[in-house]
């Protein structure tokens, strides 16, 4: 996604964004919705690599954060009803689960899982960006 189009919308949303800092959202809509994608296809590369058994744990946590990662993209993607308590959950959530990958795929020798790593990492520091700055 790129920030054109994630900015693009915001500046057609209705609504004032309820004190959310613009440029951290965009940035973290921008990296969770790519890092869920190449989490995903970690995982899946993961599942083709001889020794499958030894990356299970990575998968998983591979899974995992795909799924917080595009969860967390989409209720940042809304404003209607905007609630402070439910974006912080889902931040910590999503930074604590980029972490956790990160860190898994940085034990393995993979470029996929480099990739990945570098992926959660950005991931990771755009969500706690966005949730010091929510006060």
């Amino acid at each position: 996604m790129t920030r054109l189009k994630v900015e693009e919308m915001l500046d057609a949303y209705p609504a004032a964004l309820g004190g959310v800092d613009r440029d951290k959202l965009i940035a973290c809509v921008e990296e969770c919705v790519p890092c869920a994608q190449v989490c995903t296809a970690c995982a899946d590369a993961c599942l083709s690599e001889e020794m499958v058994e030894e990356l299970a744990k990575c998968v998983r946590s591979d899974l995992d954060c795909a799924d917080i990662c595009s969860a967390t993209a989409a209720v940042l993607s809304r404003h209607t009803e905007y609630d402070a308590n439910v974006t912080r959950a889902l931040l910590t959530a999503c930074a604590t689960a980029c972490k956790a990958c990160g860190d898994e795929c940085a034990h393995h020798q993979h470029d996929h899982c480099r990739v990945c790593a570098e992926s959660c990492r950005s991931c990771q520091e755009a969500c706690e960006a966005l949730l010091a700055g929510l006060g």
